[in-house]
Order: C-alpha cells, then structure tokens, then sequence
C-alpha cells in the first residue's frame, strides 16, 4: 500500500488505519512517490492518492501512472476534501477507481480499500494464468515479451544492462517421433523445470518461447554473465540424464544455448537483442550442439 499525501497527519492517520492489514508506504509529494515506485521491483497492490498536492497534483500523477505499462494496473484510490462531481469525474477520467473525500470516515476508508486489494488480487491471479504456459506451467511467450518490453524500459531508465538467452532442445522431433508425444511433453517439462531452477535471482524470467524453444530475460546481467547462466541450464539439463536414444549428439537429452546482452537505449530496439541472441542458438547448433554461444 502507498500513500501519498503533502500532509504528515494524514499519512499518519490512514496509516495507523491500515497498518494493522497491510504493508504501508508513504511519500510526501507527486514526484517522491513516482521516484519510489521506480525504484522499488515490488509494485504497490494500491496507491492512496492525495489530489492537491504542490509541485504535481494527485491528477497527473495518476496519468503518468497510467502511460507506463509497469504500473499501469496498479488500482489508484484519489483522496480530496473537494468533493464536487467534476473533480471525481475528473479523477474516475485519469484512471482512478475510487474517491474518498476528506474529513476521513476510516470505517469506510478500510471498506473500500479492502474491496479494490480483493479485485486485484483477483485481477492478479486471472493474469497469472493467462501469462502462463498450459504444458510446463512457467511463463508464455506473451507474458516474455511482455516483460522484454518492462526490463527494456527499465534498463533505459537505468543505464544497466538486459541479456537474453535462447534455448532449444537438441533433436527434439526425433525424440518425439521415437517416444510419442506423452513423453515428449514430459521432456518438456523437465527443461523447463531444470531451466527455472537454474536461474539465480528472482528477477530473472524463464519463458517457454513456443514448442521446443526455452528463453530467459536476465536484467541487470552482462552478456559473460549470460553465459555463465546458460552454461548453468546446459548442465542442469545434461544432468537429468533424460534418455534420447534417437539424438545425434548425446544419448540424452541436450539443450543448444544463444546468449545477447547490451545496455539499451532509446534508439535500440529489443527486437536486436533477440536477433543477436537467435544468431548465437544458430551458431551453437552449426558447431555441434550441447553448448552456449554469444554475440
């Protein structure tokens, strides 16, 4: 939860209201709240939004709220001693969900932010599983480039680096032609078990990138560093010893691995950073398989 509001009383109040249920932060104007959303992995389930505030009224800070892709689903509640049905009209036009005028009714107030956090939650688990993959249960390739596009942004903002890694299981219609596609979907799973278990940080993202294609988003990782992971998943992989009695290349089951990493800017495009990490897979499968390149 984070509230934000020019008056330390307030805060004080709706925080002594809602600590009880919830993790509360607070932020004393407009740009001091934007500065520690950025800052923070973990998004608030709910924003309080005081709308008169100087420097950046509550109006415009949901707007910008609103226009990036991050923290555009997080449910904004205005907080306002006007009350006039313009100014809640207004409020409801910028993307809030609610309107709680002041002086504060804290029955109300717990009613009512208790509602929105039950419809996110709710809101939170339908968009899990639709970013889900159905076979292997890690993400899609929708809920990929969705977060592609996240960590680009962020890294931008940032000035850090973003690497990718592509993945393909080695001989993988062999596989399913001599086992049948029952235990070919069983062999999926196990790579993207070993491929989630494989990544160290919990920023990291493993994605299933359509049929026998894996990818992992690494933020904040050098392209060394991207191979120093992919390795970690090749030998994770090589290490379940999942018997491939057709392969070319073991008599397990093998993963080729592409790696890229760049700092973006806003003239790049991420479409180059998977090209780059797509040409490294091609590379790895020219020289043999059951290895990592780079670009």
């Amino acid at each position: 939860m984070l509230v934000v509001d020019d008056t330390p009383a307030n805060i004080t109040l709706l925080a002594e209201a809602l600590s009880p249920q919830y993790r509360v932060r607070f932020a004393t104007s407009g740009p001091r709240a934007l500065e520690l959303i950025a800052r923070n992995d973990e998004l608030p389930d709910l924003i309080l939004l005081d709308v008169m505030m100087p420097e950046m009224d509550g109006y415009e800070v949901c707007r910008q709220l609103k226009e990036d892709a991050a923290t555009r689903d997080i449910p904004v509640i205005f907080v306002s001693a006007r009350n006039e049905v313009s100014s809640q009209e207004h409020g409801f036009n910028v993307g809030g969900v609610d309107y709680i005028t002041k002086p504060f009714d804290l029955p109300l107030v717990r009613a009512r932010v208790r509602t929105h956090v039950n419809l996110k939650r709710r809101t939170d688990l339908l968009e899990q599983l639709a970013n889900l993959d159905g076979l292997t249960g890690i993400a899609n390739r929708r809920r990929f480039d969705e977060v592609l596009d996240l960590e680009w942004r962020r890294a931008t903002r940032t000035e850090s680096p973003l690497s990718v890694v592509l993945l393909d299981v080695d001989h993988f219609k062999l596989y399913n032609d001599h086992y049948g596609h029952g235990l070919g979907d069983d062999c999926l799973r196990q790579v993207a078990a070993a491929l989630a278990e494989a990544l160290p940080r919990g920023g990291d993202l493993a994605a299933r990138y359509g049929g026998e294609e894996f990818a992992a988003i690494l933020p904040a990782c050098d392209v060394d560093g991207a191979v120093a992971v992919a390795e970690r998943i090749r030998a994770a992989i090589e290490q379940r010893r999942i018997p491939h009695a057709t392969s070319k290349t073991a008599a397990f089951v093998t993963i080729s691995a592409g790696c890229a990493g760049l700092q973006p800017l806003f003239e790049n495009r991420h479409i180059e950073l998977l090209e780059a990490a797509d040409r490294a897979l091609y590379e790895a499968k020219r020289a043999g398989r059951n290895q990592v390149c780079s670009t």
